[in-house]
């Protein structure tokens, strides 16, 4: 029984009855792959998925912890790395992360064949669990298909928001788990009855509106924006709203977000305003500068350079 009670989470019902019904019948695929948008629960699930796995085949009551850990001997976590120094450098080891471009290596993928290779020690079944299976580069989506065609005792766990990034020839040899967006209402719900997060603004219906439609439907990137939102300064927060006019005021601000914010941190805070400013304008032009801003910053294109020349353009735009 997967269990999420005490975790405080928005639960997709369907993928937790699907995965009680595999873990009911004891028939695993070869592979699964979560799928589905940012921040919906993909990877808490699978932590759960695996650990009840595990409790069919051991007696110990410490498996959460070593799963969380990452120091059971039948567990391996396969998560993007990037470049620091001429060392590869895995996601959760840096604070960075968030500003870097991620790859999942081939060197990784041939890790996995030597932790198949050994013998379980504690359990019948050795998981591998792969975090945005979507940044798999060419040469290591090749090597793992070898791998995962014949998993003598091995079971894999693909997590990804985009689906269509990965080889179809992964996808057919894989059972899909897909996790759907959630409404509206159960976000507000979620956020007004979570004692977790709270929103620092006396405008909070405005705010947690704006908030909630920025989330696209995920309760952990809603989480995660609240948590920018209260970072942000009132100098921000009150130089948000369109029109932006005054020159000197958009260099300023300009100047202010790049320097305060990091880049995921400035990307969130344009999903933020698009909303705000589309219900003021109507004019999709405003709406496709902001967008390209986006493209800029993703890009590491100078972050003040790029909210000046966007912000800029705005304040000229007919509307």
């Amino acid at each position: 029984m997967i269990n999420f009670k005490n975790n405080n989470l928005l639960i997709n019902e369907d993928v937790n009855e699907n995965l009680e019904s595999i873990l009911k019948r004891k028939l695993f695929s070869n592979g699964y792959i979560f799928y589905g948008p940012e921040g919906t629960g993909k990877k808490q699930t699978a932590i759960k998925f695996i650990e009840e796995i595990f409790n069919q085949f051991s007696s110990n009551s410490n498996i959460e912890d070593k799963i969380t850990d990452n120091n059971h001997p039948d567990f391996l976590l396969i998560e993007p790395t990037h470049l620091l120094k001429g060392n590869f450098i895995n996601r959760s080891e840096s604070e960075t992360s968030k500003n870097k471009k991620e790859t999942i290596r081939i060197e990784q993928i041939r890790n996995i064949k030597n932790f198949l290779a050994k013998k379980s020690i504690e359990s019948e079944k050795k998981i591998v669990l792969i975090v945005d299976a979507d940044l798999l580069n060419e040469a290591a989506s090749n090597c793992l298909l070898k791998t995962l065609e014949e998993p003598t005792n091995g079971i894999f766990i693909f997590l990804t928001s985009r689906l269509n990034a990965l080889l179809e020839t992964i996808i057919s040899r894989c059972q899909l788990i897909r996790f759907k967006s959630f409404s509206y209402k159960q976000l507000e719900f979620f956020i007004e009855n979570n004692a977790d997060v709270s929103i620092t603004n006396i405008d909070k219906e405005l705010n947690l509106e704006n908030l909630i439609y920025s989330a696209n439907g995920s309760p952990g990137k809603m989480i995660n924006n609240i948590k920018i939102w209260n970072k942000c300064s009132d100098e921000i927060k009150d130089n948000l709203d369109f029109p932006l006019s005054d020159n000197l005021e958009i260099i300023k601000i300009s100047k202010i977000i790049s320097e305060e914010l990091e880049i995921y941190e400035q990307i969130f805070l344009i999903n933020f305003i698009q909303k705000q400013w589309w219900v003021k304008t109507k004019n999709e032009k405003v709406i496709k500068k902001l967008e390209d801003l986006k493209i800029h910053l993703k890009n590491f294109i100078q972050p003040r350079l790029a909210w000046e020349v966007i912000l800029l353009k705005i304040a000229i735009e007919d509307i």
